[in-house]
């Protein structure tokens, strides 16, 4: 039963079930009357009314739960109002709305450089999304349905089979018909942060609908679709984590099957008992009801047997690898930009909810370093450690994402770091240069719980991969060492004026004088290879510092005033693009553009095989002076450049011609950033 259980010991996952089933809920209620009296299409046109309110509330920075309640009851409001003309049918109304409202949200949403909501979210839902006070929510909107359809059911009763005879027996029938779209606009915000505008029929019909194949009595079936919604929610969230499908969609689609297979079950159902009914004449079958206990007793008791089987308690299996006490499962990354002043006051951007926290103030920052978690801010004479509050830990198939706290830890007296990398046990300080060049190595375990602990010092540049140092001395030799820097393996291929490691899927990248060494293991044996420059290049305009995405093989750096180099790492090649002098470079890799930042503040995009410039956008608010130089932090989807002068930081679609996706106003001048929680 580890399938079953083991997605369920996930906080993230147990928040979605349980908002999946108040969803199912409250839909159960909704949904019976919408399929009872016809009302899909006004249904469908709320849902999708929804898109402006959200759009508004995201640019005011409000509720997005609040922004969708007004904007669907201003559509409720609407097709009531409309409805009662005389001069065209109400359809007619409902569907003018419909479009209005549509066009709407999505003009405010095209035209809006800073909309922070993920659409694809919003269509679709993010049931995984669910948080403690979206469960809160969920929770009081059960409460209101269910007061609502108690309180109004005899009204809703006689709306749905003859009005005049509500209107006879004192029933108002108005007032019931505006109840009714309140409880149909209710079930809706409730459902769109689950599967969406676009799928939120999936849970709000199908249920429902399947339900009216085995009673024909609304309380039974209001109890019936719950059932099956809870189902759909629970089976959907299993499909989802084991088969890696979009959790809201699958939901809806279960949903949806279980309608077709009540269709097939109840056709088969009446074929069979007209057969006996001629064979035997008058021949005793289960009731409608009965059936659904038969079928819901099928599948309890084959998980009763499995609990017995389950009596005594399984060992407890060890945290996940990169599990931090106090931390919290996430189901996505938690995408996190460190920025500094030139005064050292650091924040932290959550690029996910977009909150800007503060994180304590190093004077005399000159640059910022950074890991998977943690940004560095150096100084000439210290190195301060700040917890980013989110990482990933890649376990090869799968990822696990978390989240913790924002703080400034502490320090160690180590100025002039210019590289930091780390793994799961080391993380190594890279400071001097030359022949003096050196590692500080330090405990990464006792680093996550927020204690900086030395482990010592080593000469050269060493990188944690592969369970060992990966490291170059000052004079040009590559060696593989333990963890207490002991040398395993010395490596033949020399790389002189080593600078700039970083580690790529394929192993770690060191620049050398006269190209790139890659060391990679393999079933641990490491192997060297230099990967030179085409022809002899200048020192001027040596790759002196790597950019690229994480986990991506494909390296950028400047080329002095000439331009940018490109490292395909699987290739084992070079690429000069001539982009003229930039201040910074990077790339998304193989396929993707490189992206260059000229100091009129204009970002260009190149396309890497050719050199041909495929874009260009004016981002910065005004040409940079300085010796400090903006940085290109770039992931999967965005990039981030950081505006000292203009005080933010942009967001770039780079798949999009550079579209500026979104602007984070800050309180202070960021001429430093790193990207941490990747």
């Amino acid at each position: 039963m580890e399938w079953l259980i083991a997605p369920l010991e996930v906080s993230f996952v147990q928040r979605a079930l349980w908002g999946g089933l108040l969803v199912s809920a409250v839909c159960a209620l909704a949904g019976t009357w919408v399929v009872v009296r016809g009302m899909a299409f006004l249904g469908e046109a709320i849902a999708h009314g929804l898109l402006p309110g959200v759009a508004i509330a995201s640019l005011l920075g409000g509720n997005l739960v609040l922004g969708a309640a007004f904007s669907a009851g201003a559509m409720a409001a609407g097709v009531t109002a409309l409805g009662r003309s005389p001069r065209f049918a109400a359809d007619t109304a409902i569907g003018l709305l419909f479009a209005g409202m549509l066009s709407i949200g999505v003009l405010i949403v095209s035209r809006s450089q800073s909309f922070a909501v993920d659409v694809t979210g919003l269509l679709f839902g993010d049931v995984l999304a669910i948080r403690e006070r979206d469960i809160a929510y969920l929770a009081v909107a059960l409460v209101v349905s269910l007061t609502v359809a108690v309180l109004g059911h005899r009204a809703f009763v006689a709306l749905a089979f003859d009005p005049r005879t509500a209107h006879t027996l004192g029933l108002r029938p108005r007032w019931a018909q505006a109840a009714l779209l309140g409880l149909l606009t209710l079930a809706i915000v409730a459902s769109f942060h689950v599967v969406g505008t676009l799928l939120v029929f999936g849970l709000l019909i199908a249920p429902p609908a399947a339900a009216t194949y085995w009673s024909h009595r609304i309380p039974v079936i209001m109890a019936l679709a719950a059932l099956f919604g809870g189902f759909a929610t629970v089976a959907g969230l299993l499909v989802s984590w084991h088969a890696g499908t979009a959790a809201g969609a699958t939901i809806s689609a279960l949903a949806v099957a279980l309608f077709f297979l009540s269709a097939v079950a109840a056709r088969l159902r009446a074929q069979v008992v007209a057969r006996m009914a001629r064979i035997r004449g008058r021949v005793p079958v289960p009731s409608a009801n009965g059936v659904v206990l038969l079928t819901v007793l099928a599948a309890v008791l084959p998980l009763a047997g499995c609990g017995a089987d389950a009596e005594e308690p399984a060992p407890a299996e060890p945290p996940p690898h990169g599990y931090v006490a106090g931390a919290e499962e996430t189901d996505s990354p938690q995408s996190r930009l460190v920025v500094a002043d030139a005064e050292g006051a650091i924040r932290v951007v959550d690029l996910i909810t977009g909150q800007i926290s503060e994180a304590g103030r190093v004077p005399g920052t000159v640059r910022l370093a950074g890991d998977d978690r943690f940004g560095y801010p150096v100084t000439a004479d210290a190195t301060r450690v700040v917890d980013g509050g989110g990482w990933t830990v890649d376990h090869g198939d799968h990822m696990h994402y978390y989240r913790t706290t924002i703080r400034d830890i502490d320090g160690v007296a180590r100025g002039g770091v210019t590289d930091v990398n780390s793994d799961k046990m080391v993380t190594a300080m890279v400071f001097g240069s030359g022949a003096a060049v050196r590692t500080l190595l330090l405990d990464r375990a006792a680093l996550d719980t927020g204690t900086v602990t030395q482990r010592g010092i080593v000469d050269g540049i060493a990188v944690p991969y592969a369970e060992h140092l990966v490291a170059v001395t000052g004079s040009g030799s590559p060696e593989v060492r333990a963890r207490d820097g002991v040398v395993v393996t010395p490596l033949t291929e020399q790389c002189l004026e080593p600078r700039s490691p970083v580690v790529t899927r394929r192993g770690v990248v060191f620049g050398c004088a006269d190209g790139a060494l890659l060391i990679a293991a393999d079933d641990g044996s490491f192997s060297a290879t230099k990967i030179a420059y085409p022809t002899p290049v200048p020192a001027a305009e040596r790759a002196t510092e790597f950019t690229h995405r994480a986990t991506s093989t494909t390296l950028a750096a400047r080329a002095g005033d000439r331009g940018a180099w490109v490292l395909d790492i699987d290739a084992r090649a070079w690429r000069f693009v001539e982009t003229g002098p930039v201040l910074a470079v990077n790339t998304a890799g193989s396929g993707s553009s490189l992206l260059a930042l000229t100091r009129d503040g204009v970002l260009h995009a190149h396309d890497i095989a050719t050199g041909a410039e495929t874009a260009r956008a004016q981002v910065l608010t005004e040409p940079v002076s300085g010796a400090v130089r903006p940085v290109i932090e770039i992931d999967t989807n965005r990039a981030y450049l950081n505006d000292a002068t203009g005080r933010a930081i942009h967001e770039i679609d780079y798949r999009d011609n550079l579209r500026r996706a979104r602007t984070f106003p800050l309180d202070i001048a960021p001429a430093h950033m790193v990207e941490t929680g990747r």
